[in-house]
């Protein structure tokens, strides 16, 4: 009887504040601070809650806090994840809360994941007393440039003493309404590398005087696209892909260098050192073929985010049950392509990461990462509501 008091409750106090979400994801959206300089974007959540009495607590190198709602009775602890960073993109969309800052937007819907955890946490701040437990909310920064805002904040200690960790993200590609999810491997881990070949520059008209570097790094894009099909297994999945090839130079000189920046996507981790060890050996081989030198950096970051099945089970059965309203389908999303730095908190405690639909209304394609990215804000009270269950089932 408890339980079911506390969510009617808690969803009528959110029903209540929409507009105050709505109005929070607005200041953000027109606000963008992009990952690790997000100063004034953290200073406005920490006021928000310093000024309803709540303290805060930093965590990590960057602007990362949490709020930490004790309820004074025994219980387990969760961990609510929302981050707050936003994209070096310029936004193309018309809109009356449009991106001030140049050449700067939130084009993956993190404002929205700021703004309804702030209101939520408000409410079950207010109602801590008829809770069990304790709730820590993590507003992280940098999730999206490796190494990501998550990782100091856990080796800073702000899973100590956590048993599980819940996190959401909005979804430009599900119908708004709608929650997803996926049990095991559901998002893929990352690796980005950069390679500059060297060889020797000189006139077009004499090329045995030269090294060339283009035709080296021509010839590996070439190989690598063999490092997917011909070393991991059809069942399994992987990607690499070169998304800059800096060649620039003049029509008649042979370039002495260029610049290759790659991107690995994986979804078992056993993977990753396959395709690293096959990349090195396709550098090694294209440095003897053409004479010419390699720098690497290769970035190995974000893990495979991993959802513990018995948690999951129990948010997902949690919310189906609830019968909230704005949530039309429940769905298994299957694994998802993106990759994401909540990985890491899934790899330290059990966790689980669902996805709250929020495509436009009229299913036109507006993607995350893209200028004209498009939130329908009817999301964010599913996504309010949806957390919010989650907890209060957690806690019982």
């Amino acid at each position: 009887m408890t339980f079911l008091t506390n969510q009617n409750e808690l969803m009528t106090k959110l029903e209540d504040s929409t507009e105050e979400i709505i109005n929070l994801r607005r200041y953000f959206h027109q606000h963008p601070e992009v990952s690790f300089k997000e100063e004034n974007t953290a200073k406005y959540i920490k006021s928000y809650y310093h000024d309803l009495g709540i303290e805060t607590k930093n965590y990590g190198s960057g602007y990362g806090f949490v709020v930490d709602i004790n309820s004074g009775n025994p219980g387990k602890t969760i961990a609510l994840r929302a981050d707050f960073d936003a994209l070096a993109i310029q936004e193309e969309n018309d809109l009356p809360f449009k991106s001030e800052n140049p050449g700067v937007m939130h084009a993956c819907g993190h404002d929205g994941h700021t703004a309804y955890m702030m209101v939520l946490a408000k409410h079950l701040y207010e109602m801590k007393n008829k809770l069990r437990g304790k709730i820590r909310i993590i507003h992280q920064p940098a999730e999206e440039v490796s190494p990501g805002g998550a990782k100091s904040m856990i080796d800073a200690g702000v899973l100590e003493g956590v048993d599980n960790v819940i996190g959401a993200h909005v979804m430009s590609s599900m119908p708004t309404g709608s929650i997803g999810y996926h049990n095991q491997e559901t998002q893929t881990g990352r690796a980005n590398f950069s390679i500059t070949f060297t060889g020797k520059g000189g006139h077009a008209s004499m090329p045995h005087l030269s090294k060339d570097a283009i035709v080296a790094g021509s010839y590996f894009v070439t190989a690598l696209q063999t490092v997917v099909s011909r070393n991991i297994d059809p069942f399994d999945t992987a990607s690499v892909t070169i998304g800059s090839f800096d060649g620039v130079g003049s029509y008649n000189a042979i370039k002495a260098s260029v610049e290759l920046k790659g991107d690995v996507r994986i979804m078992k981790e056993s993977t990753r050192q396959i395709i690293r060890q096959r990349i090195q050996k396709i550098v090694n081989g294209v440095c003897d073929m053409f004479d010419v030198t390699a720098d690497i950096n290769y970035d190995d970051n974000y893990p495979v985010l991993y959802n513990d099945e018995k948690l999951t089970d129990q948010i997902i059965s949690a919310i189906k049950q609830a019968k909230i309203p704005e949530i039309t389908e429940v769905f298994d999303c299957g694994p998802q392509d993106p990759s994401e730095d909540f990985a890491y908190f899934a790899q330290d405690r059990p966790s689980c990461f669902f996805y709250v639909g929020c495509q436009a209304s009229d299913g036109s394609n507006h993607p995350h990462h893209s200028p004209d990215f498009f939130m329908n804000e009817d999301c964010l009270i599913v996504a309010a509501k949806a957390m919010g269950t989650a907890t209060l089932d957690y806690l019982q």
